[in-house]
């Protein structure tokens, strides 16, 4: 396996815990961030829908499938970005912010492995 397939499947588990988390306890996790908790279903479809690209990394990772990994980037960039403009516009908690630069990180990593030369092999 690649380092950049590596960065995939790491992220991709992150994804699967944080799935988990939403799915069934996601007060808990909400509690840990200081953020209201919910009797809300849109936090469980959230989780839903993080397991669900959790497993397409994962199986992006499993195959090699670097065209993938490539596309990612900006678009894990990106979330830093959509949640610093809805805690900029007080739509969502600042904690958001720590999620996106989860994301952030993941793809500057990833962005680093696909750009270093052993990466190609």
């Amino acid at each position: 396996m690649t380092t950049p397939a590596k960065t995939i499947r790491i992220f991709g588990w992150y994804l699967l815990a944080l799935s988990a988390a939403l799915i069934i306890v996601p007060n808990l996790l909400l509690g840990l961030f200081g953020v209201a908790a919910t009797n809300e279903v849109w936090i469980r479809v959230a989780g839903m829908l993080a397991g669900i690209i959790g497993y397409y990394y994962l199986r992006a990772s499993a195959t090699g499938f670097s065209e993938f990994f490539a596309w990612t980037v900006p678009v894990r960039l990106s979330v830093l970005v959509f949640f610093c403009a809805l805690a900029a516009l007080e739509l969502a908690p600042p904690i958001l912010i720590f999620f996106g630069a989860v994301d952030a990180a993941g793809a500057l990593w990833t962005w680093l492995a696909i750009r270093r030369p052993s990466a190609r092999a």
